[in-house]
C-alpha cells in the first residue's frame, strides 16, 4: 500500500529525528567510550609509575612483606583492579596478589624495555578484557625489574552503557513529543493539499468550475465599501480580486495577473486577504482554472479553425499532380498528397508515421534515408533526376528536396516534391534521335545514292574480272582486292542507312541468359583462335525480361567484339548476369584485360563515327547502334576502365548494362503492352 502525502511527511520527519538520534548516540558513546578508555589508561599508567617508584626500597631490601603489602593498598584502590606483580630483572615473580597461584603464561604477555617509559596490552582472559601495564623499576640507571598492573575494561564500559541507556530514553523521549507537535501542525496542511489534489482530479475530468480556496471572511467590495456590480470581481466569492483581469477599482492595473499583481500587493485588500503558501497555492489553483476554461472554449473555436484549413490545404495538395510528402527530423512521413499515394500503391494511412525503410526496398531506401540524413545535416536542397522502377515500368522523376527550418539554427523536416518526367524524357530522346536521325539520314541517303550505284558496278566489274584472269596471277590478287575493298565500302554504306532509319520492333518475353549463350556459341570459337578466353556467370534465377530479343543480342555482339579487338590475343573476357539495384532490372557486366580506353575517350566512345581502330578496321557506330538500342528498352549503358572489380595496374574495359526487366515478378506476368513496333 502507497503512503498518501501525510504519511510521508510523518515518515521523513520521525525518520529524520530517527536518524538525529541515532547520529547523537552513536557519536555520544564513541566519545565517552574513547574518553574512559583514555581514562582508564591514564589512570593505570600514573598508578604503575607511582607504584614503580615506591617498589625501589623494598626491591633492594628484598622486603617481600612491604612489597606485599604495597601491592594490595594498590588493588584495593578501586573495583577495576584486578591484579598487580612484581617481577625481578630476570623475569621472575617475587611477589603477586592473586590468591590461586600465579599464571606462568602472564609473564610473558607484556615486556617493557629499558627505554620506555610503560608499556600497555589489552589482554583476553576468555571472560574479560584487561589492560596490561608493565613499568620498569629503576634506580639511578639500574633495573630493578618490573611492576605489572592489570585494570578491567569491561567495567568501564558497564559505566558507559548506563549512560547510553539514559540518551536512548532522552531520545524516544524527543521523537514523541516531536511527533506531536508534528500532527498537530501538519493537519492543517493535509486538509488543505487533500482539497487541492481532489478539485485537481475534478479538473482533470474536465470539471473547471471547481472551488478550492476557502471563503473569505471580508471581501474587497466590503473592505473598499465598493458597490460596483459590473466589475467581475463583485460578489465573486471563489476568485481573488488580484488574480482577475477587467477589476474596476481605482488602484487596479489592467491587464492580467502578471501585469497588475505588483501594483495588488500594495493593496489593503491583499495585506488582509491574503493568506500562507497552501492558501495562495489554492488561490492560483481557482484562477488557473479560470483561465482555462476561458482559454478552452478559445482553443476549441481555433482548433475549428486550423481543422479547416488543413482540410483545404489537404484538398489542393491532393489536387496537385505532382507528388509532395512531408518528413520529420527523423525520417518518419508526417504528411503525404494523393499523388505521392499512387506513386506507392499504398493509402494515405500506411505511409504516415512509416520510415523510407517501410516504403521502399533495401538498396533504394539506404539511397534515400542517405540523401535525407545529407540535407538535415547540411540544409542543402537537392534537386535531381531520378529513374525508378515500378509496377507500370520504369519512370523519370524530377525531385526536390528542400530542409524545413523550425530555427535558424533547427532543422525540423524536410519537404519533397517530384513530378514524373517520364513523358517529358521520352520527348528529349525522340527530339534528340530525330536531330539526329535528320543530319545522319541525310548523309546515309546522300552515301546511299551517290556511293552505292557506283559500288555496285565496281563489284560486278571486279567479280566479272575475277572470272577472266588466271587466280594465280598478280592481276587476280588486285582484283581482288578490289572487289573486298568495294565489299568494306558497302558495309560502311549499310551501317549508315541501319543507324539513321528505325526498324521493326519484335517485342517477346526471354531469359536474357539464354540469349547470351546464344551470342557465345557463334562468338567462342572465333576468340578462341586467338586464345582469347571467354568465362560467364550467369545468375541462378532466370532473368526473365520483356523486349526485342534479336536486337539486344546485336548489343552483346558488338560488347564482345570490341573486347575481342581490344586483347587482339592472349586474354580473357568475363561476363557476369545478375538482378540490378532496383526492382525488377537485369544488369550485365563484360569486362576484358584488353588495352583500356583513356578517360578522354571514354567520354566519345558512344559519338556516332567516333573509333580509335585504325583505318579499314572499324566505322565508329557499332557503340553508337548498341547505345541507340539500350535507350531503346529504357536501359543504361555505363564504361569503367579499369574495371571496377580489378587492380587498376591490370588495365582493360568493363561495360555495364542494366535493363528493366518490364516484368511483374511478384505475379509473373507482362506489364504494359504485349509486344509495339516502332
Amino acid at each position: 500500500m502507497r503512503l498518501g502525502f501525510r504519511g510521508k511527511i510523518y515518515l521523513g520527519f520521525f525518520s529524520l529525528l530517527l536518524i538525529q538520534g541515532l547520529v547523537i548516540f552513536f557519536w555520544a558513546s564513541q566519545v565517552m567510550k574513547e574518553s574512559m578508555l583514555e581514562e582508564i589508561k591514564n589512570r593505570g599508567i600514573s598508578i604503575g609509575i607511582n607504584l614503580s617508584s615506591r617498589m625501589v626500597e623494598p626491591i633492594l631490601a628484598m622486603d617481600f612483606l612491604r612489597m606485599k603489602v604495597l601491592v594490595d593498598e594498590t588493588v584495593e584502590l578501586g573495583d577495576d583492579l584486578f591484579y598487580t606483580f612484581v617481577l625481578d630483572r630476570e623475569g621472575n615473580p617475587l611477589i603477586h596478589t592473586f590468591k590461586e597461584g600465579f599464571p606462568i603464561a602472564l609473564k610473558t604477555a607484556n615486556t617493557v624495555l629499558d627505554n620506555q617509559k610503560v608499556s600497555i596490552q589489552l589482554l583476553d582472559t576468555g571472560d574479560q578484557l584487561i589492560y596490561d601495564y608493565a613499568v620498569p623499576v629503576f634506580i639511578n640507571d639500574n633495573r630493578l625489574g618490573t611492576l605489572r598492573l592489570g585494570i578491567f575494561q569491561t567495567r568501564a564500559e558497564k559505566a558507559v552503557n548506563k549512560i547510553l541507556i539514559s540518551v536512548i530514553i532522552t531520545i524516544i523521549l524527543a521523537i514523541f513529543v516531536a511527533g506531536i507537535v508534528g500532527t498537530l501542525l501538519l493537519n492543517p496542511v493535509t486538509r488543505s493539499i487533500k482539497r487541492l489534489h481532489d478539485s485537481s482530479e475534478q479538473a482533470l475530468k474536465g470539471n473547471l468550475d471547481v472551488k478550492t480556496a476557502p471563503m473569505l471572511k471580508k471581501n474587497c467590495w466590503d473592505l473598499m465599501q465598493c458597490n460596483q456590480k459590473e466589475c467581475p470581481a463583485y460578489k465573486n466569492y471563489h476568485h481573488r480580486c488580484w488574480y482577475m483581469a477587467g477589476t474596476l477599482c481605482s488602484t487596479c492595473v489592467e491587464g492580467e495577473y502578471a501585469k497588475k499583481i505588483d501594483s495588488c500587493q500594495q493593496c489593503q485588500v491583499y495585506k488582509q486577504c491574503s493568506g500562507d503558501e497552501i492558501q495562495s497555492l489554492a488561490e492560483s489553483f481557482d484562477a488557473m482554472t479560470l483561465s482555462l476554461n476561458g482559454n478552452l472554449s478559445d482553443l476549441k473555436s481555433a482548433e475549428s479553425i486550423l481543422n479547416e484549413q488543413k482540410t483545404l490545404l489537404q484538398t489542393i495538395l491532393d489536387a496537385i499532380p505532382d507528388f509532395i510528402s512531408l518528413q520529420d527530423h527523423e525520417g518518419r512521413y508526417i504528411s503525404v498528397n494523393r499523388a505521392f499515394c499512387e506513386m506507392l500503391n499504398k493509402n494515405k494511412e500506411e505511409i504516415v508515421g512509416k520510415g523510407n525503410d517501410d516504403l521502399f526496398f533495401g538498396i533504394q531506401a539506404e539511397l534515400y534515408n542517405k540523401e535525407d540524413k545529407t540535407i538535415l545535416k547540411t540544409r542543402i536542397p537537392l534537386i535531381k533526376e531520378n529513374r525508378v522502377a515500378g509496377s507500370k515500368g520504369s519512370r523519370w522523376l524530377h525531385v526536390v528536396k528542400i530542409p524545413v527550418l523550425e530555427t535558424k539554427n533547427h532543422v525540423k523536416g524536410l519537404v519533397c516534391s517530384g513530378r514524373d518526367i517520364t513523358e517529358l524524357k521520352l520527348v528529349q530522346e525522340q527530339l534528340t534521335h530525330a536531330q539526329k536521325m535528320e543530319s545522319v539520314g541525310r548523309l546515309a541517303a546522300g552515301v546511299a545514292h551517290e556511293i552505292n550505284t557506283p559500288l555496285g558496278i565496281i563489284l560486278g566489274y571486279a567479280q566479272l574480272l575475277l572470272e577472266d584472269v588466271e587466280k594465280d596471277g598478280q592481276v587476280y590478287k588486285d582484283v581482288a582486292t578490289i572487289a573486298r575493298q568495294t565489299k568494306i565500302c558497302s558495309k560502311i554504306v549499310a551501317d549508315l542507312l541501319n543507324f539513321s532509319r528505325s526498324s521493326q520492333r519484335n517485342i517477346t518475353k526471354f531469359n536474357i541468359n539464354n540469349a547470351i549463350k546464344e551470342v557465345l556459341s557463334m562468338v567462342e570459337h572465333t576468340f578462341s583462335l586467338n586464345h582469347v578466353i571467354i568465362k560467364h556467370e550467369y545468375d541462378k534465377m532466370p532473368l526473365l525480361m520483356k523486349g526485342d530479343k534479336e536486337k539486344l543480342k546485336q548489343v552483346f555482339i558488338n560488347l564482345l567484339s570490341n573486347a575481342f579487338d581490344a586483347i587482339k590475343e592472349n586474354g580473357r573476357i568475363l561476363v557476369k548476369t545478375e538482378p540490378g539495384k532496383l526492382q525488377n532490372e537485369i544488369k550485365i557486366s563484360i569486362s576484358d584485360t584488353g588495352c583500356g580506353i583513356s578517360k578522354d575517350n571514354i567520354k566519345k566512345i558512344f559519338e556516332p563515327f567516333y573509333t580509335t581502330k585504325g583505318p579499314d578496321q572499324g566505322t565508329g557506330l557499332g557503340l553508337s547502334i548498341t547505345f541507340g538500342i539500350i535507350k531503346e528498352h529504357n536501359g543504361t549503358i555505363k564504361v569503367y576502365s579499369p574495371p571496377l572489380s580489378g587492380k587498376k595496374e591490370d588495365g582493360g574495359t568493363q561495360f555495364i548494362v542494366e535493363l528493366p526487366s518490364g516484368l511483374n515478378r511478384k505475379k509473373g506476368k507482362l506489364n504494359g503492352e504485349h509486344s509495339r513496333t516502332g
